[in-house]
């Protein structure tokens, strides 16, 4: 199953963690900076190497996928939005596995950012695997390394351990209970970012929120990872007790999630933002035992295949808005009650 439709350590506030890890390769200018010629030559020279490690990764050029994959790659945070929608299609290329946990974005604002994607809260873990397909990569290749600023990027910001550790939160008591902006607030203060589903730029649709750390420089890959692991802690402590509260009236709570539920499975046709801030209900519902005819799985299920890209991609067919929002609702219906 791939990683998406999964369940994790912390599922009911965590649903997501990634390692990102952005390299270059020694001698070879950075991706803003080379031609065409070399932007292709260091793709061969990366699927030369993931040959040889393992892990059953498959080089694909981005100019052999259609739109609506790559949308779809971006809506399952495989891929950034930038990459997805730039010019360096002829030469950007995806290494990925079967599952999908594992990506090598090639050709993006570095040479390599290799990512891995786990469901839940597992950043310890997911670093580990991450370090160690850098380190047979970096073996083969050779990575452009300073003593003094660490691995160097084409960014200087991300100079140092190279390192963008994120988790995905969803938070939707704390929002209902006006708490939200103190977490947020104190999360800043921390020294993280905090981003939308889709990172820079984005809005947090459905209560979901990407956390992830600012400093690169100045320490290591097991300080930033231990530093996110406990600031999420708190955040799933506050959103839990959060819980609690509104438990407390839960008459209130019951109608307000069963409602959601009710206009999400009865409805002819809905649109992709409807659904998620209805999904957003629907699965605070089903993490607090209220909402018993859904499963983790379905959830899960519910909130992949009902995005755009992945919609068109689960049905065959490109679709406009309007025949989107049709068929959204149907497969609402399909998924709950298999």
């Amino acid at each position: 199953m791939n990683w998406y439709l999964q369940s994790g350590k912390e599922s009911d506030v965590v649903i997501s963690t990634r390692i990102r890890l952005a390299r270059n390769i020694e001698g070879v200018l950075f991706v803003d900076k080379y031609s065409e010629e070399e932007a292709i030559e260091v793709a061969n020279r990366i699927k030369e190497a993931v040959s040889h490690i393992g892990y059953d990764l498959k080089p694909v050029m981005l100019r052999d996928l259609d739109d609506i994959t790559k949308i779809s790659l971006v809506e399952n945070h495989i891929i950034s939005p930038e990459f997805a929608n730039s010019n360096k299609n002829s030469t950007g290329m995806i290494v990925i596995n079967e599952e999908e946990n594992i990506c090598i974005m090639v050709n993006e604002e570095d040479h390599l950012r290799i990512q891995i994607l786990t469901a839940g809260l597992e950043l310890q873990n997911s670093l580990a695997l991450g370090s160690e397909i850098d380190k047979k990569l970096d073996d083969i290749l050779g990575f452009a390394f300073s003593d003094k600023y660490g691995f160097l990027t084409s960014c200087p910001t991300n100079a140092g351990t190279a390192l963008r550790a994120s988790v995905m939160v969803h938070l939707p008591a704390l929002t209902l209970t006006g708490n939200i902006r103190k977490v947020l607030e104190s999360v800043n203060s921390f020294d993280m970012n905090i981003r939308g589903v889709y990172g820079e730029g984005t809005k947090a649709y459905g209560n979901i929120y990407q956390i992830s750390n600012k400093q690169t420089l100045g320490i290591s890959e097991e300080e930033t990872v231990k530093n996110l692991q406990m600031i999420t802690e708190r955040i799933i402590e506050q959103e839990r007790l959060a819980r609690k509260i509104l438990l407390k009236n839960s008459l209130e709570l019951e109608d307000k999630v069963y409602r959601a539920y009710g206009l999400l499975t009865n409805c002819k046709r809905i649109s992709s933002e409807e659904c998620n801030n209805l999904l957003s209900d629907v699965k605070l519902g089903t993490d607090l035992g209220i909402i018993k005819e859904l499963t983790y799985l379905k959830v899960n299920k519910l909130e992949t295949y009902t995005k755009p890209a992945n919609l068109q991609k689960y049905l065959g067919k490109t679709m406009d808005m309007s025949e989107r929002d049709i068929a959204r609702a149907d497969i609402i219906k399909q998924i709950v009650s298999e």
